[in-house]
């Protein structure tokens, strides 16, 4: 089940909750909205696939987790560059201490995994539910977070970009999506190729509605 399937169920995106260690939670005032009974709801939630549990809430609001976190990767492409203002970050310097810099980064390394999992013989069909470890969880969190950007008045993209490149650095260095020496290319290193894509497609989403176009190397 993935944010844009839940939305669709729901009548307005849902909003990603807590950090997702351990469950894939969002939570919506869908039922409250639409007048329905919150217990109805999460009801006719629970019937649906990939649907690991449904809360109600004191206040009215579903807490729905996911069973498996990783399929919303296969609903994220490159979408058509938006209208850009000016870009909020100087080009220098290029150190850690520049948000612009570690957003272009994230891009560049993004795009490199493409072009290395090419070359390393990398692929295969995609399975979701190997993205399970902590830090992969971490940057599913963060790109379930870019349907509710992408309808709202004022969607952060500085900010947005910023959490995600952090999130997905912490990924590239500590869950590899390539083979290392003498290993043999797995189905989890695809399945991380393929969540670094969707890294690469937000990343220039976001940097497009900046006013910048996302570089591939730096």
């Amino acid at each position: 089940m993935t944010p844009g399937q839940l939305g669709e169920v729901l009548g307005l995106p849902p909003i990603p909750s807590g950090t997702w260690a351990e469950e894939a939670l969002y939570v919506s005032p869908a039922a409250l909205r639409r007048k329905e009974a919150p217990g109805e709801m999460a009801a006719r939630l629970r019937a649906l696939p990939g649907i690991a549990g449904v809360r109600v809430r004191g206040d009215g609001f579903l807490e729905i987790a996911v069973a498996v976190p990783g399929e919303l990767v296969a609903e994220i492409g490159p979408v058509p560059p938006a209208a850009g203002g000016v870009p909020p970050w100087a080009d220098l310097p290029r150190t850690w201490d520049n948000p612009g810099f570690i957003v272009r980064f994230a891009h560049v390394r993004a795009v490199a995994v493409q072009r290395w999992a090419a070359d390393l013989g990398v692929g295969g069909d995609f399975r979701p539910e190997l993205l399970a470890g902590r830090w992969d969880r971490a940057v599913l969190r963060s790109l379930a977070e870019v349907h509710g950007r992408r309808v709202s008045r004022d969607p952060g993209w500085a900010a947005y970009t910023e959490q995600l490149a952090r999130a997905y650095h912490d990924a590239f260095e500590r869950a590899p999506a390539l083979p290392a020496g003498d290993e043999e290319p797995s189905a989890l290193h695809a399945a991380r190729v393929r969540l670094a894509r969707a890294v690469r497609d937000v990343l220039a989403e976001g940097l497009a509605a900046l006013g910048e176009t996302a570089p591939d190397r730096l």
